[in-house]
């Protein structure tokens, strides 16, 4: 029981592999489908879960009957099957490429939303720089002025001959009037440069809070980096990573069934061919046994009939042999075999090598006398 149990348990586990790649594949598939035909929806699902099906059935049918099914069948059933799968992989590429558009337009809306933030810091800059030039010029404004002031001085000689030091009122008022004029305005230039610096400082920090604190960053991460890395757009690396899916994909699926069939075939027990041409199943203990015949004998005979045909002088001690063999223990499977080979090189020789060991004439004659003898095998005595 237990060495049963090992022995279906590999062939199971093929055969839920094979189950839950199809059921992914079919899913993917015709939910891509639906998507690229989004006005019958409804219709659409229902054809592609039966073509999913359908090929399912297809590519067991193909392996199961490969013998024996007609060859116009099996040619159609092959395109019909390559042509499905063909199908199959259009959908999982619908269904993955919409999902990448989907946060490509995430991305896309993130990027401009970016880009309107950097548009508005630019322009604080450009004011920025407007007024600090123009605080500078105050500052240095100022600063004459102030030495103005201290420089006011005027020095003359009285009549007694000494030197007067005085100032210019009228001169003291203007400088003073000039001072309080740059005074006021460099403090309100200082006031907006202060403004300007902290609404740069707020959009630098939206731009990074926008730029990390979203789940689109993390998505997209790797295909950035890689674009970057190979200077291939984005676009195209997601393209070929799509590509290279949908080509493993629904194969894998197929391949796998084929596999399980394969797999549950080689579970069964090994058959032979009786006198009434039925394959019949061996028991373990038989299948294990190996006739006992001699091929050296057998290999013999065949030489003497090809030589020499069914009058040939050394006929008759063939005959003796093939008995004795018989009596040796030359199974009815043997001659089952030996017939089934027989006729199977009579059918690949052609028809002009009629004479010889390996002509037609001398085969047929070969399968000739081992039929008589089945024949004679079923003959009630008395």
């Amino acid at each position: 029981m237990l060495k049963k149990l090992e022995k279906i348990l590999f062939p199971l586990l093929i055969a839920f592999s094979a189950l839950s790649v199809s059921l992914s594949a079919a899913y993917y598939s015709v939910s891509g489908l639906s998507k690229l035909f989004a006005g019958a929806a409804f219709a659409v699902i229902v054809m592609a879960a039966s073509l999913e099906i359908a090929k399912l059935v297809i590519a067991s049918l193909l392996y199961q009957y490969r013998k024996t099914l007609p060859k116009f069948l099996k040619y159609y059933l092959s395109i019909a099957c390559f042509v499905l799968i063909l199908i199959t992989s259009m959908g999982i590429y619908g269904f993955l490429s919409a999902a990448y558009q989907e946060t490509a337009a995430k991305s896309g809306n993130i990027d401009a939303r970016i880009a309107l933030i950097e548009t508005k810091r630019d322009n604080v800059k450009n004011q920025l720089v407007v007024y600090n030039d123009e605080k500078t010029s105050i500052n240095n404004a100022v600063a004459d002025l102030r030495t103005g002031l201290s420089n006011n001085v005027i020095r003359y000689t009285d009549t007694s001959g000494n030197v007067v030091t005085t100032t210019s009122s009228s001169t003291r008022r203007a400088l003073e009037k000039q001072l309080d004029q740059a005074i006021g305005r460099q403090d309100i230039i200082n006031t907006k440069v202060d403004d300007l610096n902290e609404k740069l400082f707020n959009y630098e920090t939206e731009i990074v809070e926008v730029s990390t604190n979203n789940d689109i960053a993390g998505e997209l991460g790797p295909l950035k980096y890689l674009s970057g890395l190979t200077g291939i757009p984005m676009d195209k690396i997601i393209n070929y990573l799509l590509l290279t899916i949908i080509f493993v994909f629904d194969p894998l699926a197929i391949a796998l069934v084929i596999a399980a069939n394969f797999a549950f075939e080689q579970l069964k027990g090994k058959t032979k061919t009786n006198l009434y041409r039925e394959e019949v199943e061996l028991d373990e203990d038989q299948s294990k046994k190996k006739p006992a015949f001699d091929w050296e004998a057998a290999e013999k005979r065949m030489e003497i009939i090809g030589q020499n045909g069914n009058d040939g002088e050394h006929y008759e001690s063939a005959d003796e042999d093939l008995n004795q063999d018989d009596e040796d223990g030359f199974t009815q499977g043997y001659t089952s075999d030996k017939l089934g080979d027989l006729e199977e090189k009579l059918k690949n020789t052609s028809k002009a090598n009629k004479r010889g060991p390996d002509g037609w004439v001398n085969i047929k004659k070969q399968i000739d006398k081992i039929k008589g003898k089945d024949n004679d095998d079923l003959v009630i005595k008395y």
